[in-house]
């Protein structure tokens, strides 16, 4: 089963000295899931400060700059794991840098069948 593990923390809380240390650790644990097979993708995202929002109202775009909702916390990155179950996400979960000051929310992927590989 797919679950995305989504990176949540204030984007403005490390220094670059913690980012840089935080990005090799995370490379290391895509290296071990990738070694078990469990792998499939991470990343982490721009500053919410590049984002752009898009809603599509009586059939019309309205684009926005900035991220959707206002919060303490951004969105900052993602896991894509393939894994057995909910206890293995908790574990990976558990390994990512952030989830010591941030947060890392786990949801299931629903798999749409017709979809391409990516």
């Amino acid at each position: 089963m797919k679950y995305m593990l989504l990176i949540y923390q204030d984007e403005l809380a490390l220094t670059e000295t913690d980012r840089e240390a935080c990005y090799q650790e995370s490379t290391q644990l895509a290296h071990d899931l990738n070694a078990k097979g469990q792998f499939l993708s991470a990343n982490p995202l721009q500053p919410t400060a590049l984002a752009t929002s898009v809603r599509v109202r009586e059939g019309k775009p309205l684009i926005t700059d900035g991220p959707f909702a206002e919060t303490r916390e951004q969105l900052g990155g993602y896991y894509l794991v393939d894994i057995n179950n909910l206890d293995e996400a908790i574990a990976i979960a558990c390994k990512i840098p952030i989830a010591r000051k941030g947060t890392v929310e786990i949801r299931p992927v629903i798999e749409i069948k017709g979809l391409p590989e990516g």
